[in-house]
């Protein structure tokens, strides 16, 4: 039997003002990071990470979820819970955390492309071939085909700076040491504006990866990327700065204060954040498949059936990802 979880999503607090250190956090800041929590078993949490929220720390990167977790998502427990895969700094959406080593080992079993499918388990295989995860995006332009399977090499390379990596899509040999990446894509919708609305479900976990196919294999970089769009950008012709009737999505004329921009980041800015959202995740009830395995004898297989038990999760999009879609859904009328 599989469960549905809808999450939404209501902070108002910016992560950014959380002072660096996981020591010095007070009881709002950790009620903030708490409220980013959207599901909570003993085997696992699910958050709704907002944009521009840095996941994995590195110096000078002080103030990152796994940093932050250990002080404000142990829950009680000896330890905070590690990442078991990754998001942009500059994405959105549905995050995985594990709260337990073991827990922490079957999310990162699931999520290596090495070895899903390769238990002695039948139901855990099933599992992992029915775990997926599907991202919202809008980007420049829109596909060719309306739907299709993307299949590149990745590789690394550094620019002539000596100090900026990049990741490219590798078009001819000489790359075959880079590990292959996966993607499936569907268009959801018609062209507006020189935009259109995409579904992304990767198959592989590269860094960029969706960001590079949607960039140079479709030929349509995600709104808001300016490190594999930046010259479609130059071209693209946003549309008017209009607001919005907050109800129904419409566009209206208003007069504002000059510097007052309540559109900040959807395609009526002048710098639009990155439009990039994982949206729903399809994976393994974890705690039951720990529950019943922690239960096996040495001489008896544990009693799991051949059918998975699947929980999918639903988040909502961020803000400006919101303005974005009610104001082009609103030229659809």
């Amino acid at each position: 039997m599989s469960m549905i979880i809808i999450l939404e999503s209501r902070i108002s607090k910016r992560y950014d003002t959380i002072p660096s250190g996981t020591s010095n956090l007070n009881a709002d800041e950790i009620e903030y990071l708490q409220r980013l929590v959207k599901y909570k078993d003993s085997a696992l949490l699910l958050l709704n990470k907002p944009p521009k929220f840095p996941v994995k720390g590195n110096l000078p990167v002080h103030n990152s979820m796994d940093a932050l977790a250990a002080a404000a998502l142990s829950y009680g427990c000896n330890e905070g819970p590690k990442l078991v895969h990754r998001l942009d700094r500059e994405s959105s959406g549905l995050l995985l955390m594990g709260r337990t080593k073991e827990s922490v080992s079957l999310l990162n079993w699931l999520f290596s492309d090495l070895n899903r499918g390769k238990s002695s388990y039948k139901a855990w295989n099933n599992a992992c071939e029915a775990t997926y995860q599907r991202f919202w995006a809008l980007v420049i332009g829109s596909p060719k085909e309306k739907e299709g399977l993307i299949r590149a090499r990745l590789p690394k390379v550094l620019l002539d700076d000596g100090k900026t990596e990049r990741i490219i899509l590798a078009q001819h040999s000489g790359f075959e040491a880079s590990q292959e990446a996966v993607t499936e894509y569907r268009v959801l919708g018609p062209m507006i504006n020189g935009c259109s609305w995409i579904e992304l479900r990767p198959h592989t976990m590269r860094k960029h990866q969706l960001r590079v196919h949607c960039a140079e294999a479709l030929g349509t970089p995600i709104v808001g990327d300016y490190k594999y769009g930046w010259f479609v950008h130059q071209r693209w012709k946003q549309m008017l700065r209009v607001d919005i009737e907050p109800t129904t999505g419409a566009p209206y004329k208003l007069r504002r204060p000059e510097g007052l921009d309540i559109q900040k980041g959807s395609i009526l800015s002048w710098v639009p954040l990155l439009h990039l959202h994982c949206r729903e995740i399809v994976l393994p009830n974890i705690a039951k498949f720990l529950h019943v395995l922690n239960q096996k004898s040495e001489d008896l297989p544990p009693p799991i059936s051949t059918k998975p038990d699947l929980i999918r999760y639903v988040a909502s999009m961020p803000t400006h990802m919101k303005i974005s879609w009610n104001l082009m859904s609103s030229y659809l009328v």
